[in-house]
């Protein structure tokens, strides 16, 4: 990118930021589904085609509005097979960009054009997946895609000014994901979330709200983001908005019941005092059309579009200074992993007769869903 293109990047302001805009923060905090949305606040055209564009759609590429089309239909031909649902014309016949501020608005079609965006979430999602499996396309290779594709928007960012000190990540070691699968009860490659993860850190903990906003434009579709795996240990959410006199105007019109709890883990090896926003998406990423040029004829209608996991860490300077003292630190959290491998490697479900120190590991926290480090 170059300093020109650069020096125009900006944050919102926390005094500029929408509804919406809140409403996909809290999304991705809490690991919430956008199924269960009753409503979307994509007010304006130019906002409708800026969550396309997150989820790598070309909105002047022939083919990609082919592909919504096709999408848009399937949903709607789906809802009346199954459920007999009555869908209007307009919400037949409406450009996608339509639909969506369909979604945001009031009344019947707002609530018909909802229902047919879940269902084409839905559709997409898996047909971006059958995709995938017919293209000759390693794991590897899709790595290498996210990579570029991760440190192209945050070198962007770095390179503008933006309040980013540090990007860490990249691929798990095979070592780490054995040793993380070893751990689990879930001894399957399909448990393991963050084999490329990223830990982004930012100047100050005011900094952490506009940085996620900004990656949900330019980075990641917030509507992929995965149910029920993300932690919050950071972050206040109700307390944050109430604190902002912009923001507190919002508080009552949040879907669903708004609180200040955090979000926890599961992860039995993490101290009570790590903090960190963590969550993984399902990021999309458009394959270049040499490998679609490869797919079956028969798969090339599902479009260029595939999906591939990627955790994401938040946190600001200072809590990652603190996160690296004590038992909180990740040295202590690996050998405290290590340990319990160890254990369960050496003697499986036997109880030990005598107790042993270094195969036990100090007592650690239980929280929500399970996260990664």
């Amino acid at each position: 990118m170059g300093e020109m293109a650069a020096s125009k990047l900006r944050l919102k302001r926390l005094n500029e930021l929408t509804l919406g805009d809140l409403e996909a923060i809290r999304l991705i905090l809490r690991g919430d589904s956008i199924i269960d949305w009753h409503r979307l606040h994509l007010a304006t055209e130019q906002e409708a085609q800026r969550f396309l564009r997150s989820q790598e759609f070309l909105l002047d590429d022939a083919l990609d509005r082919s592909r919504l089309e096709m999408i848009q239909q399937e949903a709607i031909g789906y809802l009346r097979r199954n459920f007999d649902f009555a869908i209007p014309k307009p919400i037949e016949n409406a450009r996608i960009e339509d639909l969506l501020q369909l979604a945001s608005g009031k009344g019947h079609r707002q609530v018909c054009a909802c229902t047919v965006l879940k269902a084409m979430h839905i559709i997409h999602h898996l047909d971006a997946r059958e995709l995938l499996s017919t293209l000759p396309i390693s794991s590897q290779e899709l790595f290498q895609m996210v990579e570029e594709k991760v440190y192209r928007v945050i070198g962007g960012m770095l390179s503008a000014g933006l309040p980013i000190t540090e990007l860490i990540g990249g691929r798990k070691h095979k070592d780490s994901l054995y040793t993380k699968l070893l751990s689990k009860r879930e001894t399957t490659a399909a448990a393991i979330y963050d084999k490329i993860r990223f830990r982004i850190v930012t100047r100050t903990v005011d900094d952490l709200v506009p940085v996620l906003h900004y990656l949900t434009e330019h980075l990641f579709a917030y509507n992929y983001v995965l149910p029920e795996q993300s932690i919050n240990t950071i972050f206040q959410f109700r307390s944050f908005c109430a604190s902002h006199p912009h923001l507190k105007q919002y508080l009552d019109k949040f879907q669903g019941r708004l609180d200040d709890e955090l979000t926890l883990s599961d992860n039995s090896f993490s101290a009570q005092s790590y903090r960190v926003m963590h969550f993984i998406v399902d990021m999309p990423i458009r394959m270049r059309p040499e490998v679609l040029e490869q797919a079956p004829a028969a798969m090339r209608e599902l479009g260029a579009v595939v999906f591939m996991m990627v955790e994401f860490q938040l946190v600001d300077r200072e809590t990652e200074a603190n996160n690296e003292l004590g038992d909180a630190s990740h040295a202590r959290y690996k050998e405290r992993q290590r340990l319990a491998v160890a254990r369960r490697l050496k003697l499986g479900t036997r109880e030990m007769k005598v107790p042993t120190q270094a195969l036990q590991g100090p007592p650690v926290s239980t929280r929500k869903p399970s996260g990664g480090r």
